[in-house]
Formats: C-alpha cells, structure tokens, sequence
C-alpha cells in the first residue's frame, strides 16, 4: 500500500515549491554506497533518522560543552547545544523556504565527533595526534567509518558536506577565513551554531559566576537586547532579513548567501570575543580544564603503549595505532575518560573526585 502511494514522491514533488536556491532532495549527489530510496522518508529525512538513532549521538548527553562535569542541572551540554542549534537553523530555513530536512540533519549530526571535556579535549588531542585533531572531521569521520561496526551511517553527500564544513576559526564571523559550506542549508546550521552557543554559553557562564549580566559589552546589547531570549529573536530576525534573497523572493544576480546587518554582525563578534576572553580562556573552572587535559593526554599515552588493550572494534578502522587511540578518546564520554583513566590506575580517584 505504502509502495502505492510512494509518499516520499509526494515530498519529493512539494520540495519543488521550496527556493530555487533550496536544496531538493530528489537531485541529491547521492550516498558513499548506493541502496533503495525509502517509499515514506526522503533521503535528507532518512539520514536525520540515522543520525539520531546512532550511539554516537545518545553519548552527547555526557559530553561537556563549556563548563567540565558541572553540579547543576541546568548547564548546557553538547546534546542539548545540538538541539538548540537545530531548533535555530530549522527556524531560519523554513522563514527562507530552505529545506528544513537537509538542515535539521546537518545539526543534529555537526558535533557527533566531538571529544569529552569539550574544546580541551579536541585541543590535546591535535596536539599529540601528528595528524591533528578537528571535531569537524571526527564527524564526517563517525557517520562515514565509526559508526555502525564500521559500516558508518551511510549518509547523503549534501549532509556530510555540511557536517565537515561547518566548524570555525577563531576570526571573525562571515569574514576571513569563515569557510564555505556547499548548501545555503549548511550555511545556515553554521551562523544556527553560533547564535546558540553564543547565547547558552553567556548563560552557563553567568549561571557559575564567572560575569554577571552587567559585564557583557554595552555596545553589543544595545544591539542585540538585554536577554537570552532577546539576542536570540534579533539575531534570528536580522539574518533572515539579511539574507531573504537566498528565499527566491527576490532577485540579486548571483548565488546568495546566509548574512547578518553589518550592525548586528559587530555586535555579535563582539559578545563572541568577549565569551573568548572572559570564558573560554580564562574562566574560573580553568583549574578543570587542567585536569582534563591530564585524564586525555594519559588515556593516549596509555593506548598507544598499550594497544591490545583497545576494543577490538577499533582494530578495523585503522592500521595505525595512534590513529585508532583517537577514535576511541573522541567516542568517550566526559565520565567514561574519567572512570576509565581511575580503573587504569593513570591518575587515581583525587582527580575524578575533584573534577
């Protein structure tokens, strides 16, 4: 019956009201191996269904996003930032007649490689692996290798391109050295993932103490309003309004792209670089953090001497040992490194009492 009235046709024939610059399905580039299409589910909504019923994506919940192991039950981790960046980007796309499927997938599967410990972690681990170490490509990494027994989860290119490109560098928003996502839907999970963390992490730090409100930059609030809720809506509104040419309603000459107002965009780098200099690099858990870096880099050394040690599934995804210890340190959960480095004897329950 299904068969019948094949409803990912119907889909697939509705995607064709979207943009001229949205993404449709049907053209996707296609998948690493070729398999049937699924008679309900496009192929963007069947690789958003992978990706959420994946391991990978269960163990966000235990990974840390800023703030190491915290004691409250409010703070932010990377499932709930994953969330919150979905909810964001899904919200821009629909407002510019964008695929919302395309972008739901690539948010919910952006952070799947990322580390225990957060960016401490990603840190050691670029610099004691001699390949380097970026969460970006541990992504693409696990939805293409990791995941499944080795099979990984098989995705859209569409999803993997978004997946691989979105990560930033420390420079400005939309300038320099941004990078380019192939997709104005990956574009938009891109700016989506910033808007969040940007705002969550303003939280979290206030929440623990490290500022108070009345520390954020007065020439960025005046912009963007004295919220969470506020910065959130104007940030969301400014670059739908910025970008409505990516939504076909207008005509620019060229391809569009995913923007802020030069007003709103300074306003934004502004709290980002604030959140750099007052969180990230010098907050008060940086003591944590320390710790952190001790339980990663013992958990490698450990591995790398010891490679039989290692679960044998690991054993199939690299004929390099070091590079096999970094797939399993990037699976691993903050408490999991944790009890892991205690059973090993490498650091001793001190540090997993006092992190």
């Amino acid at each position: 019956m299904i068969e019948r009235l094949n409803i990912r046709q119907r889909t697939e024939e509705w995607e064709e009201h979207l943009s001229p610059h949205a993404t449709r399905s049907r053209l996707s580039q296609g998948r690493q191996r070729d398999e049937a299409p699924c008679p309900i589910r496009t192929a963007f909504q069947r690789d958003r269904d992978r990706i959420i019923h994946s391991k990978s994506f269960r163990r966000l919940k235990h990974k840390t996003q800023v703030f190491i192991a915290p004691t409250g039950d409010h703070y932010v981790t990377r499932l709930t930032h994953t969330l919150e960046v979905a909810q964001i980007a899904r919200t821009i796309a629909r407002a510019l007649n964008l695929n919302e499927d395309l972008t739901e997938a690539v948010a919910l599967g952006h952070d799947l490689g990322h580390t225990p410990f957060g960016h401490v972690g990603e840190d050691v681990l670029n610099e004691l692996y001699h390949g380097g170490f970026r969460h970006n490509e541990q992504s693409q990494r696990t939805v293409d290798l990791l995941e499944n027994d080795g099979r990984g989860l098989n995705l859209t290119w569409e999803v993997r391109d978004g997946i691989v490109n979105h990560s930033k560098t420390g420079v400005s928003m939309l300038g320099e050295g941004w990078g380019k996502v192939n997709t104005l839907e990956g574009e938009v999970v891109k700016i989506a993932d910033i808007v969040a963390y940007i705002n969550h992490d303003i939280g979290d730090a206030i929440r623990a103490g490290i500022i108070t409100p009345g520390d954020l930059p007065i020439s960025a609030v005046r912009v963007l309003g004295n919220t969470h809720s506020q910065r959130i809506n104007t940030m969301v509104v400014n670059i739908v309004e910025t970008s409505w040419s990516a939504s076909g309603n207008t005509s620019t000459g060229g391809w569009p792209g995913i923007n802020m107002s030069p007003e709103v965009l300074q306003a934004t780098d502004t709290l980002r670089q604030f959140l750099f200099e007052r969180v990230y690099n010098q907050h008060a858990a940086e003591e944590e953090a320390g710790k952190a870096r001790v339980v990663v880099r013992q958990l490698y050394e450990y591995f790398n001497r010891h490679e039989n040690k290692l679960p044998a599934e690991y054993s199939i995804h690299s004929d390099e040992v070091a590079r096999r210890v970094v797939d399993y340190i990037a699976g691993m959960t903050d408490q999991y490194a944790l009890r892991l480095a205690e059973e090993l004897s490498l650091t001793g329950d001190k540090v997993k009492r006092e992190i």
